[in-house]
């Protein structure tokens, strides 16, 4: 199973969406999870997972993890070739390595990261990035192209992400 997560905040609290799904190229979710938490932090530039991070690991108290799933976040997994991660990359250390962990971020880390992938979807001129630790970044990025959806953002990308805006 794929989970994707994504988190949207309001003025006194955050509201997480995750969407399951079974195959990279679904046009539908198998289930939808979702959690009002309390903000714990303010935005830290630059830290970002210290606000996201708790958000998410509360609603995965929700899902019954097993081998071979895929959890899916709205950023960045690495950020540059010294090693310094982001948000997925936290939740794949908070996890143990067990579950590999992919990022799927809509805007660009100026910091060279070789393990950073950029996608083209549908017409857009405009890139998606990708990034993973525990699962190839290359064996991905094929899998990504083919979501489903005719634009940038995949169609159940999109969904989450207006899921979390209707809290």
């Amino acid at each position: 199973m794929i989970y994707a997560f994504d988190t949207y905040y309001y003025e006194d609290y955050a509201y997480t969406v995750c969407l399951a799904f079974k195959d990279w190229e679904d046009d539908l979710e198998t289930a939808v999870y979702s959690e009002k938490t309390p903000i714990t932090s303010d935005y830290e530039s630059g830290a970002f997972y210290k606000r996201e991070l708790p958000c998410i690991l509360s609603l995965l108290s929700q899902i019954d993890l097993k081998d071979g799933d895929i959890l899916l976040v709205d950023g960045y997994v690495t950020l540059n070739n010294e090693g310094k991660i982001g948000l997925g990359g936290y939740l794949y250390e908070k996890l143990e390595e067990k579950y590999p962990v992919v990022g799927i971020a809509k805007n660009e880390f100026s910091a060279p990261d070789s393990q950073r992938r950029t996608i083209y979807r549908g017409e857009s001129k405009t890139p998606l990035f990708l990034t993973s630790k525990g699962i190839d970044v290359d064996l991905l990025k094929n899998k990504i192209e083919q979501m489903h959806g005719l634009y940038r953002i995949p169609t159940l990308l999109k969904k989450l992400d207006q899921l979390t805006r209707i809290a």
